[in-house]
């Protein structure tokens, strides 16, 4: 009798690498997790060594599928991870600079004196210069010219993980299509680089990996990395995608309408387009392809959003029990906090502002008494977060053909009760909370599945995956009082960025 076929997926996140065994029926039968490092030697600079995740990646996939026992069922392996940063590796594909986190703010330079080309940046490849590929590229070559002169190719570390697992040489390089939107240097429509772009940016364009697709085979798993993984050599290595499309992909966001939230160390919401359609008016969309052959998805994020909770409980308050006691009592506190948090607003950027429409905001409470507690604090955070969500949600209609019906939570997030049911009520849609919370490791394993030709139509299957409990619904009393106070809350965002942009003048030249 022979075994059904099941496949690896990864997932390089920023504070964990995860790994699951998961069989046709999106049933995961084995999984792992292994904390990352984030190295955060001075303020503004956030890294993480490449050689390290490679290892946290070869451990966790190691313990899933060990504890799968399904080892010779492997058919086929993918890898998904953090999609705004980028490391740089050398001839022999070892890395010649840290990997440049997303959370890393020393580009805000580069960002600022490309400022004037957003528009021309977001239509050709997606999304405006942010704290992404083209400006901390550009970043390394201005600050760090001997890194960026060692520098065969850049690279985000899923494609890392997956060419050096197959044993690829640096010209083999790659980075797959989902991840362009971030690139601020392709012709994203195209799938191709943009010379125009790449110039503009002043960089090298013999520097950028290949452009392959999600479900392309790029290799076979050697016989080192199958002593490291447990994953028997020649096993196909799948291209796989940014984390973002990739666990939308396993949430089944596949329809225009639909939408995840990703709740983790970032806060982003995610819209599935049926169309190319950068958001060239805001420029607070990120718009890139999508993991479903012919769609994209738009994102936005809120820099280092989900950092604000554990921020408040351990700097701000000092609580001295443990994170789920310490977050079991502010979230009762919130609960009995009225809409609105008595008049307390949180502007929720507190890694900075990510796109040219308010480029310099900053976080903090507007409007605090003494008379404001921990509850309030707590539940402002959290509908800060929500109001941003709104703003860019408004934006639905206009990149998507249709206004947002749905959105499927993910992430650490979507555990609160409490931060549900404020998201419903802001956003004035049902909210599902996902039942399999591995979103991306599913969206890997149907990557892997449909690369192999195991599965046919990579949409219809995603949306077979899950049984979906009954969403949360808007309240429309909260939702029509959550609306004055969002209006308040867009005409702050809107008036405080020049004086934001004051503050970081003040303190200019901490960039670098």
């Amino acid at each position: 009798m022979t075994s059904s076929p099941v496949f690896v997926g990864c997932d390089a996140g920023t504070t964990l690498v995860k790994a699951a065994v998961v069989d046709l029926e999106g049933r995961i039968l084995g999984a792992a997790s292994v904390p990352s490092r984030l190295r955060t030697p001075r303020p503004g600079v956030v890294d993480q060594d490449l050689l390290e995740v490679e290892q946290q990646a070869h451990r966790a996939i190691a313990e899933a599928v060990a504890a799968s026992g399904r080892a010779s069922d492997i058919r086929g392996v993918s890898f998904s991870s953090q999609m705004a940063g980028i490391g740089a590796v050398g001839a022999d594909f070892d890395p010649v600079f840290p990997f440049d986190s997303w959370l890393d703010s020393r580009c805000s330079t580069d960002i600022r004196e490309l400022a004037h080309a957003a528009e021309q940046v977001t239509r050709i490849s997606g999304g405006p210069p942010t704290y992404s590929h083209g400006t901390k590229q550009r970043w390394l070559k201005r600050t760090q010219p001997e890194a960026y002169r060692a520098t065969a190719k850049f690279q985000v570390p899923g494609s890392f993980l997956g060419a050096r697992l197959a044993g690829l040489g640096v010209e083999d390089a790659y980075i797959d299509s989902s991840y362009l939107g971030f690139s601020t240097l392709a012709d994203t429509e195209a799938r191709a680089w943009s010379p125009e772009l790449v110039e503009l940016f002043g960089l090298d364009i013999e520097k950028q990996p290949r452009i392959v697709e999600p479900t392309d085979v790029i290799g076979a798993v050697t016989e080192a990395a199958s002593r490291a993984t447990g994953i028997p050599v020649g096993t196909p290595v799948l291209a796989g995608g940014g984390d973002q499309p990739v666990g939308g992909l396993g949430a089944g966001i596949v329809e225009p309408g639909q939408a995840s939230d990703s709740a983790g160390t970032a806060s982003l919401l995610l819209m599935a387009l049926d169309r190319w359609a950068p958001d060239t008016e805001r420029m607070s969309l990120i718009t890139g392809p999508s993991i479903v052959p012919g769609q994209y998805v738009s994102a936005a994020f809120v820099n280092g959003g989900g950092l604000a909770n554990e921020w408040l409980r351990r700097d701000v308050l000092e609580h001295p029990g443990t994170p789920d006691e310490a977050f079991a009592e502010l979230e009762a506190l919130a609960d009995a906090v009225p809409v609105g948090s008595g008049g307390l607003l949180w502007l929720p950027h507190i890694q900075g502002g990510v796109t040219p429409a308010k480029p310099h905001l900053r976080s903090g409470w507007i409007g605090i008494t003494a008379s404001h507690g921990r509850g309030h604090l707590y539940r402002s955070i959290l509908e800060g977060i929500a109001f941003q969500y709104a703003e860019w949600a408004e934006r639905a209609p206009v990149v998507t053909g249709k206004p947002l019906t749905e959105v499927r939570a993910l992430g650490g997030g979507s555990k609160s009760d409490l931060w549900v049911g404020i998201k419903a009520d802001v956003l004035g849609v049902p909210i599902v909370r996902m039942p399999k919370a591995e979103c991306a490791l599913l969206g890997n394993a149907l990557i892997a599945a449909t690369g192999t030709g195991f599965i046919t139509d990579i949409a219809a299957t995603a949306s077979t995956w899950h049984e979906l409990p009954a969403a949360r619904q808007p309240d429309p009393a909260r939702h029509a009082r959550y609306r004055e106070m969002r209006a308040i809350f867009d005409e702050l965002t809107e008036r405080v960025d020049p004086v934001f942009q004051r503050l970081e003048q003040f303190s200019a030249g901490d960039d670098d």
